[in-house]
């Protein structure tokens, strides 16, 4: 032992010791915030970011819901050279500007909404989806104006319109300004459901405030993701006001089909042929 020490051949504890597990690459696998069970990446992605294990719906951009419903090639933006403002100066812990500048570095978008024509499985449509990634989705004067400009095109070019909602409401930091587009975006369906224009709206989790409060809930008709948030108020603040115990799950899409305020509960997998399905039938 001695000689092998002396020539050089001793093997040593670092020889010998079992080497480390290689570490999983970071992101791999992500945990299921519905059942909690770690799901591989590509297999969460490749089923529409639908957990496979329990179905939970997990949300989703517009970028990524352009691609999910959109014929591959087809989807032409527009309206994209729209940008917000800040007319009021508005700061609270962030002044609105920054606030907005931050947005647009995270996401790499203007604002809260992606709108063009496209085809869905051949049907040419109007495509209109907010963006829950960016300042949760919330509606500002430009994401009244995309949606106002989407409906109006599809009353120009008679096309059948399909906006995808996904929002936290109207935007606080634009006051006034953002309620207003409430009624802008009224009134344009008003003209359009007058020419016979096709409007299905898509609630997804959440749709809340003041999207809700407008042309969310003026579909000719209206479907919802499962389990989707639905609402104006939220429920505690509901609560509070009419001082009674709330039916469980009352706000979720379920509960509201039942109630008759959603036509129809469709999963994220079968909402293209769902959608491909009504165009048809209206054009009959």
């Amino acid at each position: 032992m001695a000689k092998a020490a002396a020539d050089g051949n001793a093997r040593t504890w670092s020889d010998v010791r079992p080497q480390r597990r290689a570490s999983i690459p970071e992101g791999m696998w992500v945990r299921c915030s519905s059942c909690s069970k770690m799901v591989y990446k590509r297999h969460l992605e490749a089923n529409l970011h639908v957990c496979p294990e329990c179905s939970f719906h997990n949300r989703i951009g517009a970028a990524e819901r352009v691609k999910q419903l959109a014929d591959t090639g087809t989807f032409q933006e527009m309206f994209a050279n729209l940008t917000p403002t800040d007319p009021l100066g508005f700061k609270d812990l962030k002044g609105y500007k920054d606030r907005l500048l931050a947005e647009q570095i995270k996401t790499g978008r203007v604002d809260a909404v992606k709108a063009g024509t496209c085809f869905i499985k051949g049907r040419a449509t109007m495509l209109c989806c907010l963006d829950l990634t960016f300042m949760m989705g919330s509606m500002g004067s430009v994401v009244g104006e995309v949606v106002t400009r989407s409906i109006e095109h599809a009353t120009r070019d008679s096309l059948p319109l399909v906006i995808v909602s996904c929002s936290g409401g109207a935007r606080m930091q634009e006051a006034g300004l953002s309620l207003m587009q409430m009624a802008k975006t009224s009134a344009a369906l008003a003209r359009y459901d007058d020419a016979g224009g096709l409007f299905i709206s898509v609630l997804t989790d959440p749709t809340t405030g003041g999207v809700t409060a407008s042309f969310a809930m003026l579909g000719d008709v209206i479907l919802a993701e499962p389990d989707a948030l639905i609402g104006f108020a939220g429920p505690r603040v509901i609560a509070q006001t009419i001082r009674q115990e709330l039916p469980e799950g009352f706000q979720r899409s379920e509960f509201l089909q039942k109630s008759g305020l959603v036509d129809r509960v469709v999963p994220r997998a079968q909402l293209r042929n769902e959608l491909a399905r009504l165009i048809d039938f209206a054009g009959k």
